[in-house]
């Protein structure tokens, strides 16, 4: 049944409050009318000659919908719908026959009913509900006109009865076309509204910048993950602000007062950071505030690598004007040594100038290499082969009062690196562990492992180092540039191999331990992203 199987119109809950409505007016109908006939009080009813068949005709009308009601209250079967809209329409025109016909003003409630329940059909098959009550009318009229024979105005009646059955199924449908199309915009309109605020969440969650939301309470009703790492906490919505960041507080009591002061950097004692807040108050909310986090040590690093661009390319420009007087001054001295007439303080003196043009040019090398550094070409690569000959080449090439140990652990270590920059990093990252190593010990020593980290499975590779480490309140400008503890260090080693290490999507960090330093590789998975 093709037809009846698309009589239903769309899902669900506004199918089933229409169909409660159904029922309910059903057997409001049924009720009426067997309280008319009981009590008499209909005299247009009782007059008709089918008295006996109007009774038992009301009293099935409301039986009958008692039982629909009970078995058929929240169906959605097409067939069913199909099957009550019919019976309903059946014995209307029935209950139309023996009252009368068209003098009963039971035609009314019959184009009701066909209204009601096209609610819940659709097109063709509402139209045939609507067809049925209309030839029930005018057929139970040219019933009626065998023993009493109707006059024009009658049968004229009739007609318009039917007329009104259809129009009533087209003007219904009509309508329930138009809310349906309604209801589709509202439902996309509100998919697109939740897609709107999970991408919101999710942006608002991805941001680096710190995002908190305070009432006037100074209650955080909203903190993203940034805002949470930044202040060292775990969970921060539903608390007051004044529990985990007082000096925050007195920042946003000084914004208050003037909001044209840029505020102060306060600093987290979780973990050292030092942040920038900044205040708005909120238009849609006039008692909430909106603050924003910046880590200055993010911002500070992007300040430094303007400038070091800024100075890569000054220098790209005059290096060759600074490199020939640097290497005229050390010929120079060179040859001023080896002169037998200067006494141990000159040739002391002479020495002071070679190691300074020697760290002078290391410096403009450096430099250099940052303004014209090449792309990297990430390729896969196998660690543990890899590793055992670039240790294997150190060794060759390291002093006597220099060793490298070296310890694999078992498992997976592809990855995708640049192999070249990989042996840059390491060759920095080895000669300031001998250096740091030689410090305490006349056996300067360095030890790499590599192994799997458990919670990512990625490749880790350790360079540890057994000097007195760094102190803590250094470790956070390890890596910027020109920051060196060492005398004849330029201060861009470390800040290049992290570098290199980014633009092969891996990281490089400096874990504290006792008894030394380490600074750990952790690689990126070694397939390529498509």
């Amino acid at each position: 049944m093709p037809v009846i199987a698309e009589a239903t119109h769309a899902d669900s809950k506004q199918a089933q409050r229409l169909l409660r409505l159904y029922h309910l007016y059903r057997l409001s109908v049924g009720i009426t009318l067997v309280l008319l006939i009981s009590s008499n009080m209909d005299n247009r009813l009782l007059t008709s000659a089918n008295d006996e068949l109007l009774r038992g005709g009301s009293w099935l009308y409301l039986i009958l919908n008692i039982l629909l009601v009970v078995f058929l209250e929240n169906t959605r079967r097409p067939a069913q719908l199909f099957s009550l809209a019919l019976v309903d329409v059946l014995l209307l025109c029935a209950l139309f026959f023996a009252a009368g016909g068209v003098g009963s003003a039971l035609g009314n409630l019959l184009i009701v009913s066909v209204a009601i329940s096209n609610t819940l059909l659709r097109r063709r098959i509402g139209l045939l509900i609507a067809a049925i009550g209309a030839l029930g009318i005018i057929g139970s009229s040219v019933l009626l006109s065998v023993d009493h024979p109707l006059s024009a105005n009658e049968y004229l009646q009739a007609g318009t009865l039917g007329a009104l059955c259809f129009a009533a199924s087209l003007l219904v449908q009509g309508l329930i076309r138009r809310l349906e199309v309604s209801e589709t915009l509202a439902e996309q309109r509100a998919s697109e509204v939740v897609g709107l605020e999970a991408l919101n969440a999710l942006i608002l969650q991805r941001m680096r910048t710190g995002i908190l939301v305070l009432d006037e309470e100074r209650r955080v009703q909203l903190a993203n993950h940034s805002a949470q790492t930044l202040l060292a906490q775990t969970h921060l919505q539903g608390h007051l602000i004044d529990d985990y960041s007082p000096a925050m507080v007195d920042r946003l009591q000084l914004w208050m007062n003037n909001p044209t002061l840029r505020p102060q950097s306060l600093k987290i004692p979780g973990n050292g950071l030092e942040l920038q807040p900044s205040f708005i108050a909120l238009e849609q909310s006039p008692n909430q505030t909106l603050v924003f986090l910046e880590d200055l040590a993010q911002i500070a690093q992007q300040a430094q690598q303007l400038k070091l661009a800024a100075l890569g390319r000054l220098t790209a420009g005059i290096s060759h004007e600074i490199r020939n007087p640097l290497g005229a001054i050390s010929h120079a001295a060179q040859l001023l040594a080896e002169s037998e007439e200067l006494d141990s303080a000159d040739r002391r003196l002479t020495q002071i100038i070679q190691d300074h043009s020697q760290r002078m040019n290391r410096v403009i090398e450096n430099v250099l290499q940052l303004s014209r550094r090449q792309q990297s070409a990430p390729q896969r690569l196998d660690l543990k082969p890899w590793l055992e000959n670039f240790v294997a080449e150190s060794r060759e090439q390291a002093s006597e009062r220099q060793q490298i140990h070296l310890r694999i652990n078992s498992g997976d270590f592809t990855t995708l690196m640049d192999p070249n920059q990989l042996t840059q990093i390491l060759d920095n990252l080895l000669r300031n562990g001998w250096r740091h190593s030689a410090l305490l010990h006349d056996q300067a020593q360095v030890w790499l492992a590599l192994f799997s980290d458990p919670d990512s499975q990625l490749a880790v590779l350790e360079v540890q180092d057994n000097g007195p480490g760094v102190p803590a309140d250094e470790q956070t400008h390890l890596f910027e540039p020109f920051f060196t503890t060492s005398s004849q260090g330029t201060g861009l080693g470390l800040y290049l191999s992290r570098e290199l290490c980014e633009s092969n999507q891996a990281r490089l960090d400096f874990q504290s331990r006792q008894g030394g330093g380490c600074f750990r590789i952790t690689f990126a998975h070694g397939r390529k992203q498509s």
